[in-house]
């Protein structure tokens, strides 16, 4: 009986230990709520002191503490850590709230955040500021972008789109009114498609207008005609389609001085034009010219593109902008377009300079980030803005065929705008269904 009792209690040992060891690959939320959580928090609590000041992060107390504590307490004085103000775990790590003493700001623990996450045993560390004097520990216990899961919360709304996933487990979302203009690089099979999907997706469902430049003989967006307004598949219908947004972007400016105000969400909902979001899903094909007689039409759209970038924000008119590269090696005007591109998405690249292009103007320190992207990782990419911030992101596998299905769920919320209805295009009939055939075989005459 004590022998079956102890192969008893072996195998249930061995049976919870590859559990752990399955649950670890297969479901790793599940592990890290069991396992990693307590773990991590444990090795957290005991070692925060000594690890922060290992890391350079603590400051000499002030004359009046450093008196009362060799006075009063008797005790040796200490250099002062940040201020643990409160940790909450989550299904993907820590989060942990710090005070800032006096002399630290956010930069120095961003400068340590790969020692803090070695100490720590994590797979990474976010510095995020929340208000003046406080920041928040972003701790992520494993690889959240190895199976990408969108928060259940991530809806789109009010001109805000989730079409992502951080790095700290959070929804990268593409928020229109803080970023009204935005450029997508990335070299062929890195994920720029799948970011396009995602973010179609998530504007099918808003009350905006859809526009579409796909010079790619409209092999990417035409799948999308039922919810676009407008839609074209070549230069010279580009460079008309551009030449009436700059138009309609003037009619309404002369709309916000009718009403006294000087930007589109000021004026009364009654009055209010529809957004619009312009989706050019290859800039390169707008740039390059096969020969001289192309110049007129290039000058043309470049000078409309650079006007709406510039302008355009006030009147509710936002440009998606994607390419593989964006230098000035398209030519004249593209250095000025890509300077009023405010957010910013790069995929993985062929090299460095393209990295470059898209992220050295704003957050340089992100560029060897995006240049070390795998190819098993499609969809991975560097997500900046003007304001120096940057995330690691990737985005969900969305098909084709669901981004379709949520066009024709939503086409009833394609705008009434007269001006673009010269090109709005014709939904594609769908295909038939195979199966057996009901045309009955004609006859043999012998």
């Amino acid at each position: 009986m004590t022998d079956l009792t102890v192969w008893l209690e072996a195998t249930g040992a061995v049976a919870g230990a590859g559990g752990l060891g399955y649950a670890k690959i297969r479901a790793p939320r599940v592990y890290w709520s069991l396992v990693g959580m307590p773990v991590t928090w444990g090795r957290f609590a005991l070692s925060y002191r000594s690890t922060m000041d290992v890391c350079g992060l603590t400051v000499q107390p002030s004359g009046l503490r450093a008196f009362m504590t060799r006075s009063v307490a008797r005790r040796e004085v200490q250099p002062v850590p940040p201020r643990l103000r409160r940790v909450r775990g989550t299904s993907t790590g820590l989060r942990v709230t710090l005070r800032l003493p006096a002399g630290l700001e956010p930069a120095d623990l961003i400068a340590s955040s790969e020692r803090l996450r070695h100490a720590w045993g994590v797979h990474s560390v976010t510095v995020m500021e929340t208000k003046p004097g406080y920041v928040e520990l972003r701790m992520t216990g494993y690889d959240v972008l190895r199976r990408v899961r969108m928060p259940r919360k991530a809806r789109p709304r009010d001109m805000v789109v989730p079409v992502a996933l951080r790095e700290d487990g959070t929804a990268f979302e593409r928020d229109y009114r803080a970023a009204p203009m935005a450029l997508t690089l990335g070299a062929n099979q890195s994920g720029k498609s799948m970011y396009q999907r995602n973010l179609i997706k998530g504007l099918a469902q808003l009350p905006v207008a859809l526009v579409g430049i796909d010079c790619k003989r409209g092999v990417e967006q035409t799948a999308y005609a039922s919810r676009l307004s407008a839609l074209v598949t070549s230069p010279d219908d580009a460079a008309s389609l551009l030449g009436v947004l700059v138009a309609e972007m003037e009619d309404r400016f002369d709309l916000l001085s009718r009403h006294g105000v000087s930007d589109l969400w000021e004026l009364p909902e009654s009055a209010r034009p529809v957004p619009v979001v312009v989706l050019v899903d290859e800039i390169a094909e707008l740039f390059l010219i096969s020969s001289k007689k192309d110049e007129e039409r290039r000058e043309r759209i470049v000078t409309a593109l650079i006007r709406l970038a510039q302008m355009a924000r006030a009147v509710g008119i936002h440009l998606e902008i994607c390419g593989q590269r964006f230098g000035s090696e398209l030519g004249k005007g593209a250095t000025m377009l890509r300077a009023q591109l405010t957010g910013r998405v790069v995929h993985r690249v062929n090299d460095k300079q393209t990295a470059e292009m898209g992220l050295n103007d704003v957050a340089p320190d992100a560029v060897p980030v995006a240049s070390l992207i795998p190819m098993e990782r499609p969809g991975t990419a560097v997500a900046a803005d003007s304001s120096g911030g940057w995330s690691k992101i990737r985005t969900p596998n969305t098909t084709r065929d669901e981004v379709v299905a949520v066009c024709r769920a939503f086409a009833h919320l394609v705008p009434d705008l007269p001006v673009l209805d010269p090109f709005r295009p014709v939904a594609p009939v769908p295909a038939p269904v195979a199966g057996p055939s009901l045309v009955k075989p004609r006859p043999v005459t012998p």
